[in-house]
């Protein structure tokens, strides 16, 4: 692996951009169109969620009556921390100009300031929905953090370093770890963590708008026109962060080590179909699956905690 600059790493960089931000609201329309096959509707088509962000765009925003500059730059902070990560983490490839600065757990706290600014901005509005959804925005986003660092901490151990790059690099050229089962327990511990962050069944339910239900819509309920165009382009961007960071921790294969033209235009096609695969697959699930009791929400994301810490216990002892 190779951090330093070159004009093909920055372009590598650009294209992971691109295509990131290019497909993320067509994942959320894929994820929609499979759960309405499966259900027997017709559906909006792939494209529907770019075409809701465009028609947004046209919009003027509404800001809520005494709300302040933290409700307007939430959209902002949120997306803006969303690009970070998608410009140092290694989907389309694990060498990179920016990868001294691709470190998980920096990735982490770059995902929860997102969750933050979305829950303060729920606050900021002084409604009811607001407040409690920003109160359980941060419940969950208190019960899956740590097992996020535990799990970061596991795959750390084995390579010696939290660098998202190498940890690739690492399961690329020791396949056989994959399958160990520390890793196997980390995977599950961040499958779990992943449909928690974001905001997917059995956890919350992303098409409802229902009072006993709501936990990340209740916080952006308030938005509108531009601004809730942006809200909806930094939570599909976050929803393919997680995806990808999933598929290429645990099923790191086709992802080059090299900046060339072929290999970045590879690269890029297999993110896709992984990360593809991987949110039909997740919404496929979501059909055969009920929102659970807030209260019970806790007692999965212990499960996951616990998963977490066997997975770091494991991969002392097979250190």
């Amino acid at each position: 692996m190779n951090g330093s600059w070159s004009w093909w790493g920055a372009v590598g960089v650009l294209l992971q951009m691109v295509v990131v931000v290019a497909a993320a609201p067509y994942l959320v329309g894929l994820m929609r169109q499979v759960r309405a096959r499966l259900e027997g509707r017709v559906g909006g088509g792939v494209g529907q969620p770019w075409r809701d962000v465009r028609k947004l765009l046209r919009k003027e925003p509404i800001t809520p009556e005494g709300s302040s500059l933290v409700f307007v730059a939430a959209p902002a902070v949120a997306l803006s921390a969303s690009l970070v990560v998608v410009a140092v983490a290694p989907f389309i490839a694990t060498s990179s100009p920016l990868d001294a600065v691709a470190d998980l757990y920096a990735v982490v706290s770059l995902m929860l300031l997102g969750s933050v600014a979305f829950a303060l901005a729920g606050l900021d509005t002084g409604s009811a929905f607001g407040g409690m959804g920003s109160s359980r925005t941060m419940m969950v986003a208190a019960l899956a953090e740590p097992t996020l660092l535990l799990t970061g901490f596991a795959l750390a151990v084995r390579v010696g370093s939290s660098n998202l790059g190498e940890l690739v690099d690492r399961s690329q050229q020791a396949p056989g770890e994959v399958f160990s089962p520390a890793v196997l327990l980390a995977a599950a511990a961040l499958a779990i963590v992943v449909v928690a962050e974001a905001g997917r069944l059995p956890v919350d339910n992303p098409a409802t708008h229902l009072e006993l239900t709501m936990i990340h819509e209740a916080t952006i309920l308030e938005y509108s026109g531009r601004d809730l165009a942006v809200v909806e382009l930094a939570s599909s961007i976050r929803l393919t962060i997680l995806l990808g960071l999933w598929v290429n921790l645990f099923l790191p294969w086709g992802i080059p080590g090299e900046t060339t033209p072929v290999a970045l235009a590879l690269g890029a096609l297999v993110f896709l179909v992984k990360v593809g695969v991987a949110a039909a697959a997740l919404s496929a699930v979501e059909v055969f699956m009920a929102k659970w009791r807030l209260f019970r929400v806790p007692e999965l994301l212990a499960g996951s905690f616990l998963f977490g810490v066997l997975a770091v216990s494991t991969s002392f002892f097979l250190a």
